[in-house]
């Protein structure tokens, strides 16, 4: 049973993150009812771990729980299966200042950046994920996953090389 007090302080530090818990599970999963399950087993497990949460970092702490609720889901449900992306197609400013070709453009733009982001390795696509969706410094992203700073860094450098790989057809398309 769960007292007030306890429940408060979940509300209060843990509930904020939820956002960019489920960002990242969907990035993981790759598919939008998934990540709902994973972040909803995440949320129950950090509820029941409130104690271990040490100092402000909630954020930190509760991405580490879902990425290893994420992976703990993962391979028992697609050991090696690959999937498509988040079917997001929204444009990132308001469709009524563009024309309609602008609009066709924009998504196809982005469209091929998610492409190229869902082909990653997942343990490049993670630190993509954490660093440019989330914002989360080296610092943090190496707690999240428990990788040393320098990995993450060379993880994140590979990652993006491998994006620039990707969508240099679709910048010179542009051209």
């Amino acid at each position: 049973m769960l007292d007030d007090e306890r429940l408060g302080r979940f509300k209060l530090v843990v509930m904020p993150h939820l956002d960019a818990a489920y960002n990242l599970a969907r990035w993981l999963t790759r598919n939008e009812q998934d990540a709902d399950d994973v972040v909803q087993e995440a949320t129950l497990r950090a509820l029941r771990g409130l104690d271990g949460l040490r100092g402000d970092d909630a954020r930190c702490w509760l991405l580490t729980i879902v990425r290893n609720t994420c992976f703990t889901w993962l391979r028992r449900n697609r050991p090696g299966e690959t999937l498509p992306g988040p079917q997001d197609d929204s444009p990132g400013v308001p469709i009524d200042t563009l024309e309609p070709g602008a609009i066709l453009e924009q998504a196809a733009r982005a469209r091929g950046v998610r492409e190229a982001i869902d082909a990653l390795p997942v343990h490049y696509r993670e630190v993509v994920i954490l660093r440019e969706m989330e914002g989360m410094s080296y610092k943090e992203i190496a707690q999240v996953t428990g990788l040393p700073p320098g990995t993450v860094m060379s993880r994140l450098a590979r990652a993006r090389e491998r994006l620039h790989e990707s969508l240099a057809p679709l910048a010179a398309e542009e051209s």
